[in-house]
């Protein structure tokens, strides 16, 4: 990775929206009290304490993509990034089933949050200094830094919905992020969600982590066969 010069203002604005979400679901994540870790999440089979673990991963993932480098030309963008498939979860997943141990074995939310600071932490900071026209590697696919940090906006968006899921005192994802969320949700589905629906019940009712009430449904029309769009 090297260090980045003048930015375009479209890079500089993704960066920053990476930046705003992350930092967020992070804050949200070190204000939780203890006890709210052994809250259920918005992930199926999933408390809170296996979402957090879980966003340790996913800081892993940014560092060791970043500094992950192609040659050859992009397969996928920010919005191409995603694969899409009809069937949500169930917690049963191999992967998702170790995440549960991995939580587990840090016996103390405290010691949780100081892993995710200090990864999450890292991989803001790769974030700012990465080259938004570096090639990177991931999941076998090859994408511009700036199109992999933007994909990850969602990511981060979503996580954090699913982290308040069930807490309704803890902070909600910035509005720019949610907005941007389901302008790239939009973008997977080829169609734009009904005006009513504010950005977070798009978002919701879009990945399947809420049925739409019978209104909702309604307005969907022929949306609501293709839904829900489940990311991964």
């Amino acid at each position: 990775m090297r260090l980045s010069g003048i930015e375009a203002p479209h890079y500089r604005a993704s960066v920053d929206l990476f930046t705003r979400s992350w930092t967020a679901l992070r804050r949200a994540v070190a204000k939780l009290p203890d006890e709210d870790f052994a809250q259920p999440s918005g992930c199926a089979g999933w408390l809170v304490r296996d979402l957090a673990c879980h966003l340790v991963i996913d800081a892993q993932d940014v560092l060791i993509t970043l500094v992950t480098p192609a040659e050859t030309e992009p397969t996928r963008d920010a919005v191409t990034y995603w694969e899409v498939s009809a069937t949500p979860p169930t917690g049963d997943d191999p992967l998702d089933a170790l995440i549960v141990r991995l939580a587990a074995a840090y016996e103390e939310p405290r010691l949780l949050k100081f892993h995710l600071d200090d990864v999450g932490s890292a991989a803001g900071r790769a974030a700012r200094l990465a080259d938004p026209d570096l090639r990177v590697v991931t999941r076998g696919e090859v994408l511009t830094a700036g199109d992999y940090l933007s994909a990850y906006v969602l990511e981060w968006t979503l996580h954090h919905l699913d982290l308040v899921a069930h807490l309704p005192g803890a902070a909600e994802p910035p509005a720019e992020g949610l907005a941007r969320s389901r302008d790239m949700l939009e973008k997977i589905a080829g169609t734009a969600f009904p005006a009513s629906f504010s950005d977070k019940d798009a978002l919701l009712v879009g990945t399947g982590r809420r049925a739409p009430a019978d209104a909702q449904e309604a307005e969907l029309g022929e949306l609501a066969a293709r839904l829900p769009l489940v990311l991964g």
